[in-house]
């Protein structure tokens, strides 16, 4: 490994480390403004999704989108392929 093949790959860590960064901080902003209870309702629909389908943690996404004066409860659930209840 040449010295600039060492260069290159801290380079490229770098920039996944700066990309993901981005996102945290996207996610963090976009819940500034989310009101407290998503969170647990997010858990809660999890657990009772996990009684008849075995999902992953990251299945359930839980989003308080506004639509001129009101705010509209998105919710969407990534159900695994080829799993019968």
């Amino acid at each position: 490994m040449g010295l600039f093949d060492f260069l290159k790959a801290k380079n490229t860590t770098a920039a996944t480390a700066k990309n993901r960064l981005q996102i945290i901080i996207a996610q963090e902003r976009s819940s500034r403004g989310a009101p407290d209870y998503l969170p647990l309702l997010r858990r809660e629909l999890l657990e009772v999704i996990k009684k008849y389908v075995n999902v992953d943690v990251d299945a359930v996404k839980v989003d308080l989108i506004k639509d001129g004066d009101h705010d509209v409860l998105d919710i969407s659930v990534a159900l695994p392929e080829g799993q019968q209840g």
